[in-house]
């Protein structure tokens, strides 16, 4: 594994580290739409065909509300509209990629999840973050399984928790 500290936007950095690389894991924020722009030009440049995009739920206005309406107001409507941008530059380029569309996350120190397909309603409101690494090292162990696929990840029972992430962000 190389890890990689620098800078998303400079794209000569990108270049030079891509090559020859089996899986790229972007796990951003900022201006995401022009981050994807970025690394999908230059993945398809170096020939590197697998991401693993990290990202929030409400991607595609498929969580559920109260927490629906709460992620969108809380992140910020345009931050979510970039981030939709940034997803269809990923969805409609030839990529194997995996978008993994988080509910809030924590650091419990638990793995515990349920997925839900691009499509389907998103599920819960929290995840913690040792449930998406889970999820991310099945990915590079078993690509294949996961190309093109966008997927929510929840802990189950956790639909009813707004109140409480409201609490741990001091959002009353």
């Amino acid at each position: 594994m190389t890890l990689i500290d620098g800078d998303v936007d400079d794209r000569n950095l990108l270049n030079e580290v891509m090559s020859d690389q089996d899986i790229i894991y972007v796990n951003l924020n900022g201006n995401m739409e022009r981050h994807a722009k970025n690394i999908v030009e230059l993945m398809q440049k170096s020939n590197v065909k697998d991401l693993i995009w990290i990202t929030g739920s409400g991607l595609y206005h498929e969580t559920p509300d109260p927490f629906g309406s709460w992620v969108e107001n809380y992140v910020g409507h345009e931050s979510k509209e970039d981030t939709r941008w940034a997803a269809k530059i990923i969805e409609t380029s030839d990529l194997s990629y995996t978008i993994i569309r988080a509910a809030y996350m924590t650091n419990d120190d638990e793995v515990d999840y349920e997925l839900t397909q691009k499509g389907e309603a998103f599920k819960g409101t929290m995840i913690s973050r040792k449930s998406i690494a889970d999820l991310v090292v099945k990915i590079i162990n078993q690509p294949t399984d996961y190309y093109r696929k966008s997927l929510g990840i929840s802990k189950p029972g956790t639909d009813d928790m707004l109140d409480e992430i409201r609490k741990i962000e001091h959002d009353f």
